[in-house]
């Protein structure tokens, strides 16, 4: 496979703003395989929380990259790179889906990265991960970091005393194939209601219960996940139910922004849609079908 001819179709967007059902029907319609980039959902027993797609929803569709590793296990930024250029080499019709961007943009860029073992567990840890952020955002300013996710702040933390800050790394712009990026923009009081609605809907289906579960039987794993954190702290009895729905709102809706500048920022020909469009199926579809047309 020679990479940069390699066409890789990117669907991105924040929680709840369709992109999955989305990336579903353009997978269809194109015969095409789904790679996973959120990264919650590599995990096992990560499911009503994450919003992890069923068997059923799947449609018949190949998914890769869901419920890969075990729940208290590790799966870096290096070994996502690494999975996902070695599927490219046999998909015909890749659609990367999620809103991990780092992930995405490591994979599909020209990003030199080295295995580290990212998931240090917390009591190896002498600093707390908000004194490693303070440390991180004085010696690199510019370092575009997801402060909300643990795994990536020790990593972060961990990489300060490379030569090169990791703002400053070479190839970050370089595409080594072919990429279409859509990313679905929503209104924020839209999404705020799809959020609370998907929420209601989590913990109907038994979002406190898996949490409960990965507390008992997999300590280990990492609960510092929105949703989760919440959650947990209710289980806890730190915080009321309606508060952790608060806090879970509130920061949802607090790391779409992020996600939003993170993209528009990071991507030079960013396709932003309305995911409220009434023809969004069909400007996709076009947009896609330009793309796989062009040499």
């Amino acid at each position: 496979m020679e990479k940069k001819n390699k066409k890789v179709i990117v669907i991105s967007g924040p929680t709840a703003s369709g992109k999955t059902n989305l990336s579903i029907q353009m997978a269809k319609y194109f015969k095409g395989e789904i790679i996973n980039a959120d990264s919650v959902q590599f995990y096992q027993k990560f499911d009503i929380g994450s919003a992890k797609i069923s068997e059923e929803e799947k449609k018949n569709v190949p998914h890769h990259l869901l419920s890969i590793i075990h729940p208290e296990g590790c799966y870096n930024i290096y070994d996502f790179q690494k999975a996902v250029r070695k599927l490219l080499t046999n998909i015909k019709i890749a659609f990367l889906v999620g809103g991990s961007g780092l992930y995405i943009k490591s994979a599909l860029f020209d990003y030199e990265l080295s295995y580290q073992n990212d998931c240090q567990k917390k009591d190896e840890t002498i600093l707390t991960i908000n004194e490693m952020l303070q440390i991180i955002q004085k010696k690199d300013p510019n370092l575009i970091l997801d402060t909300k996710n643990s795994r990536r702040v020790i990593s972060a933390y961990k990489r300060l005393n490379e030569k090169t800050l990791r703002s400053q790394q070479k190839g970050k712009n370089i595409a080594l194939f072919d990429i279409l990026f859509i990313y679905l923009d929503i209104e924020r009081d839209v999404l705020k209601q799809r959020i609370i609605s998907r929420l209601d809907n989590m913990l109907k289906c038994g979002f406190i219960e898996e949490v409960l579960y990965l507390m008992k039987h997999h300590p280990l794993s990492n609960l510092n996940i929105i949703g989760y954190k919440e959650i947990k702290l209710f289980i806890e009895k730190k915080i009321s139910l309606k508060k952790a729905k608060e806090f879970i709102i509130r920061n949802t809706l607090r790391y779409a922004k992020r996600q939003k500048t993170w993209f528009t920022n990071q991507v030079v020909d960013l396709k932003v849609i309305n995911a409220l469009s009434y023809d969004l199926e069909k400007k996709v579809i076009d947009l896609i079908l330009n793309f796989l047309k062009k040499e």
